[in-house]
């Protein structure tokens, strides 16, 4: 079973090579050309000490002198075999890190352009850690056997090359090499077989440790505040720990294979020298011979084992690649179509009988109202309503399963790619900031000028604290906003959804950490800007709320009632309850309070 498998590991290997080779046809052939420069130069270089041995030292020894003709041309022909040798090696090094480097950073922009295509569903079906290492790990992993994969090429040009001088040199020592060889390719075959799991296994838990990283430095408001250092620590260390073991397990191998491929040409030089002395003193050979015979198995030693080296990233490599592969292969990815949405009047929305499931677990269903163009619709409704899963259609980070999304009269998923942007801006509830600038938050990469940037920080009521920071717009505010509150935060979120000039702006709770009379401020500049929005705000507030034009509440995924605030306040009960819950709730506590207070005082 374990050499089927090997078998299986080994021609998915050799396909994943391929791939490489057939995309950067050029780039391989000039590593190969330049490895086999390097083999064919390596077996010269036997030959030209050979040569000179014979005809340069001995010489020099016998008579004491030797020709300077001789001399100069024996310094020539080694001279000029290393310095081949040498452009091969640099060659080889060189091309094979270019065609590396270029395939993984290839695979990194695939998945990542996968990344962005894939809705945002299937994002939430599998962990941040793991699409991280998808795209670091697993693609460096796919492509590590590239760069001993032309050295490799070299040997098999350098071992036929060596069979070749060998067997014309001197038959009989020949036949040692021809010994050794088969030896160390089987020795390499079961180098494969027994590091072919543990590596696969090692490349699987390095994604694992990665994702309960990634969790665990996410997390870390949350681990900290709840006292969690240690039991995270504990996981952490576990699973780490089972990486240590699986690693040092490859190593174990490693150390007891490596040795023994070293140590195979090693004794085939003892062999050719026991085998060659024979020969020398009965005269079939010359010293010059059994020189270079014996130089060359010195110089098989250590090129010999890039054929290892192949032959043990290919393991890991299969398990990247096809984690990468994984990726690309997810279906999922919305179509688009060629219309557009720009204008710079408000837009009119149109919901027409939505409906969403999260897994086949039903969240909206036959959601149906409208925006017209330059009015606020609050959308309210108690938790769990699907009120946040509505926003994100709007902005098509999904697609709903029945119904549609209309815009302007056009259905969103036949607006043209990056098209929904140019007219829909959304400000979530959990706000992001960049390790940036206030300018770079903003702006977001968006060629406007500090003018528009400060225009949208007004609108947004965020120009007085963004004024009063040391370097105002070039301030850095750190990880995620760190050096800001939360109501800064997303007043900066806004301003930067603002400078877009949306003429549909859907606000997803993004003002739940600013105070009344700011939210206030903003929703009355929003209504009287120079460009005016169509605005859809989730709210939860009465005085938010109260500033709407209409009001959808929903309940359980669905449409329940629609119209004024005061209309559903005096018609619809669960409304009633959902926005008067905060008052009628002090309002309890205080007749409470006057009861104790009578009962003290009797």
């Amino acid at each position: 079973m374990a050499s089927k498998v090997t078998s299986a590991v080994m021609r998915k290997g050799l396909r994943v090579l391929g791939v490489a080779i057939r995309a950067e046809k050029a780039v391989f052939a000039a590593a190969t050309l330049s490895s086999a420069l390097y083999g064919v130069m390596t077996v010269a270089s036997a030959w030209a000490l050979g040569w000179a041995t014979e005809n340069v030292v001995l010489p020099a020894f016998a008579k004491g002198e030797v020709a300077t003709g001789t001399l100069v041309l024996g310094t020539l022909l080694i001279l000029g075999v290393s310095l081949l040798k040498a452009l091969g090696v640099a060659g080889r090094r060189f091309f094979a890190g270019v065609m590396q480097y270029r395939m993984q950073a290839r695979s990194r922009r695939e998945v990542t352009r996968q990344y962005l295509k894939l809705p945002l569903a299937w994002h939430h079906r599998h962990p941040t850690g793991q699409l991280l290492s998808n795209a670091s790990s697993d693609a460096e992993a796919a492509w590590a056997p590239l760069a001993p994969l032309p050295m490799a090429v070299g040997v098999v040009v350098m071992l036929f090359t060596a069979a070749i001088a060998l067997v014309i040199t001197d038959p009989v020592l020949a036949l040692v090499g021809f010994l050794i060889f088969p030896a160390i390719a089987v020795l390499n075959l079961v180098y494969q077989r027994r590091l072919s799991p543990l590596a696969t296994r090692a490349q699987q838990l390095r994604a694992e440790v990665s994702e309960i990283a990634h969790e665990s430095f996410d997390g870390a408001l949350v681990v900290k505040t709840l006292g969690r250092e240690d039991e995270e620590t504990v996981r952490f260390q576990a699973r780490a720990e089972e990486l240590r073991d699986a690693n040092i397990a490859v190593g174990r191998v490693r150390g007891l294979f490596d040795p023994m491929l070293e140590a195979l040409p090693t004794l085939g030089v003892l062999a050719v020298l026991l085998v060659g002395a024979g020969r020398l003193e009965s005269g079939a050979i010359s010293s010059g011979v059994l020189v270079q015979v014996a130089y060359l198995f010195t110089l098989l030693a250590f090129p010999i084992r890039a054929l290892g080296w192949v032959l043990a990233e290919l393991p890991r490599a299969v398990v990247g690649y096809e984690r990468v592969q994984d990726v690309l292969a997810a279906t999922g990815s919305m179509e688009y179509g060629a219309a557009t949405l720009r204008g710079t009047a408000p837009a009119r929305l149109e919901v027409r009988d939505l409906d969403y499931a999260y897994d086949d677990f039903p969240v909206l269903h036959g959601v149906s109202f409208e925006a017209e163009p330059g009015r606020t619709v609050a959308l309210v409704g108690p938790t769990g309503s699907g009120k946040s899963t509505l926003t994100q259609t709007f902005v098509r980070l999904v697609d709903p399963a029945a119904g549609a999304v209309v815009v302007d009269g056009v259905d969103l998923r036949e607006v043209a790619r990056g098209g929904v942007s140019d007219a829909v801006a959304l400000v979530p509830q959990q706000t992001f900031l960049f390790d940036d600038t206030v300018r770079g938050n903003v702006a977001l990469g968006l060629p406007v000028g500090d003018e528009d940037v400060w225009a949208a920080l007004r609108l947004a009521q965020a120009d007085g604290f963004v004024s009063a920071l040391p370097s105002g717009l070039d301030t850095k505010v750190g990880e995620r906003g760190t050096t800001l509150s939360g109501g800064q935060r997303q007043r900066l979120a806004l301003a930067r959804a603002l400078v877009r000039r949306p003429r549909l702006l859907i606000l997803d709770d993004a003002t739940s950490s600013v105070d009344p009379q700011v939210e206030a401020r903003i929703l009355y500049g929003l209504r009287d800007a120079a460009q005016a929005s169509t605005v859809v705000v989730v709210a939860y507030r009465m005085a938010t709320i109260a500033l709407a034009d209409e009001v959808v509440y929903l309940e359980h995924g669905s449409v329940v009632d629609r119209g004024g605030h005061d209309l559903l306040l005096a018609r619809c009960e669960g409304y009633r309850n959902l926005v008067t819950a905060y008052e009628r709730e002090e309002a309890e506590r205080e007749a409470l309070g006057a009861e104790e207070e009578e009962e003290v005082s009797a």
